[in-house]
């Protein structure tokens, strides 16, 4: 028994020693930031429309003033087909066309999960039954690259977003379906290559990686949750993303990866509009957004998305606060 213990007592430091080893390396100050990344933005109409703000003002103002060139647009379900087999594409018309005169490259986000609360745009006339909605939705899916496999503007789907991630109003997520998602999408257009995404510092990757010809990872460094009993910073440096690239270029053989969402805008304890400045600023502004860029550039993907510019926008417009616009602008700028 006290043989048994001893072994017991060796593996369970050997298991501590590693894992604070490995912590210790995550916490690393890091490599030199990568010189020549390249900064997108999503931008969500539908966001944009809740936060009080015309959405093509705002849109505009991103092409126009802020100089992005990469874009990440959503696809809602619900909005471009309110009505069965009626469809509304007069916004994502108008939103690809002003990418096009800019020369804007656009990323299409396609499925039932798209960026923004609450995650999953799935239209009332759908109902509770999941065969008919995976049927549907695969018919939907099929429309949208139909209707712009054409678009030179358009370079790449992404199917779902963050599928593993149990987040949102969602159904439950079906590993086979997705999978059927997927192959369908290729099989409509064997051009472009197909995204899939999950969460940076809650997941593994090896699912959304091994599915896609390319994966990103969202990016947060700072947020609040209940479970953790209010605003948290993930004590976590650019090596941990380093590490999981790493492990995903030889378990999934994905090399392609990409930051996909990077944290641009504040995670408070509530919709952002009723909290106090001071409160959002806790988990952004201009300084941390620097600094989210920084360690971006450190963990060294080619190509970062950032998360938030409708949130500039809106202080700017609404409270006359354009330090984050401001920094925007500079950061683009910055890649030119």
């Amino acid at each position: 028994m006290r043989h048994l213990l001893k072994i017991i007592g060796r593996v369970v430091l050997i298991i501590v020693t590693c894992t604070a080893l490995l912590f210790g390396y995550f916490n690393l100050p890091g490599p030199a930031p990568r010189e020549d990344v390249q900064l997108g933005m999503t931008f969500s109409s539908r966001y944009a429309t809740d936060l009080g703000l015309d959405w093509k003002q705002t849109y505009l103002a991103l092409l126009d003033e802020i100089g992005v060139k990469k874009l990440r647009l959503p696809v809602y379900w619900d909005l471009a087909e309110p009505k069965q087999g009626e469809y509304v594409w007069d916004d994502l018309d108008w939103q690809l066309k002003e990418a096009e005169k800019y020369q804007v490259e656009v990323i299409l986000t396609i499925g039932q999960k798209v960026p923004r609360w609450p995650e999953c745009h799935i239209p009332e006339w759908v109902g509770a039954d999941s065969e008919k909605r995976q049927t549907a939705l695969l018919y939907f899916m099929g429309r949208v690259v139909e209707r712009y496999k054409s678009n030179q503007t358009v370079t790449m789907w992404q199917v779902e977003n963050e599928p593993f991630l149990a987040f949102g109003i969602c159904p439950p997520l079906d590993k086979n379906f997705l999978k059927q998602e997927v192959a369908f999408v290729k099989t409509l257009d064997p051009i472009r290559k197909v995204l899939l995404t999950d969460s940076g510092e809650l997941s593994f990757w090896y699912g959304a990686a091994s599915l896609g010809d390319v994966f990103g990872t969202t990016m947060y460094r700072r947020i609040w949750s209940p479970k953790v009993g209010g605003y948290f910073t993930y004590p976590i440096g650019p090596n941990f993303f380093r590490v999981k690239a790493f492990l995903i270029n030889i378990l999934a053989h994905q090399y392609n990866i990409m930051v996909i969402e990077l944290q641009a805008e504040p995670w408070a304890s509530g919709w952002i509009v009723d909290i106090p400045l001071e409160e959002q600023f806790r988990t952004m502004d201009e300084t941390k957004l620097r600094e989210n860029v920084k360690y971006a550039k450190q963990v060294g993907f080619g190509e970062v998305y950032l998360w938030g510019g409708e949130w500039w926008y809106w202080l700017k417009e609404k409270k006359n606060y354009p330090a984050l616009w401001e920094t925007g602008k500079e950061l683009f700028r910055e890649q030119r």
